[in-house]
């Protein structure tokens, strides 16, 4: 019980970057179905990522050091700045997030997890158990930010959208300074 305690502990701390990052881009007025498959996307990146961790961390950290912090403080940054983009540009039709930004998107906040699997046979020895907690956590966490930024924008509209755009960029700066 001690354990899946801790792992849970651990899916919520691995999940924590990707709630903040999906209330700003929750704000973005993503369709529901955009939102569910970036959902989904985040909670296999989570799945994967600390498997990989596991079986090739050991090699790659013996080679060179990821720089996890950096690559996702640039990719909110850059979220962030093609939200105010899109604010400012006259009224069109707003295009949905491409599979592409949102797979990149769920790489980018699931590298942590990379560095997590690297250590986590010291914490268990049931890695799928591990890995299935990290999934539904993230995912949940995911969908709920998403849900929760798209109702502060139904409500606040152009204001809501700016407040994501700074919380990414704040949230960017946060992770550029780790580095």
């Amino acid at each position: 019980m001690k354990e899946i305690i801790t792992l849970f502990i651990i899916a919520i701390a691995l999940s924590m970057d990707t709630f903040s990052l999906s209330l700003g881009i929750g704000t973005s007025n993503l369709s529901k179905k955009r939102m569910f498959i970036f959902a989904i996307l985040v909670g296999i990146m989570h799945f994967l990522m600390p498997l990989l961790g596991t079986f090739l961390g050991q090699k790659l950290v013996s080679f060179f050091t990821l720089k996890s912090d950096f690559l996702l403080g640039l990719i909110l940054i850059y979220l962030a700045i093609t939200m105010l983009i899109e604010l400012i540009k006259p009224e069109e039709k707003q295009k949905d997030m491409n599979i592409i930004n949102m797979f990149i998107l769920a790489l980018g906040v699931s590298i942590d997890s990379f560095s997590t699997g690297i250590g986590l046979s010291a914490i268990t020895n049931n890695m799928f158990l591990a890995v299935l907690i990290f999934s539904t956590v993230s995912f949940c966490f995911t969908y709920i930010g998403l849900l929760i930024g798209k109702y502060a924008n139904h409500l606040l509209g152009i204001y809501a959208t700016i407040f994501g755009a700074i919380l990414l960029v704040i949230i960017g700066l946060f992770h550029l300074c780790k580095f």
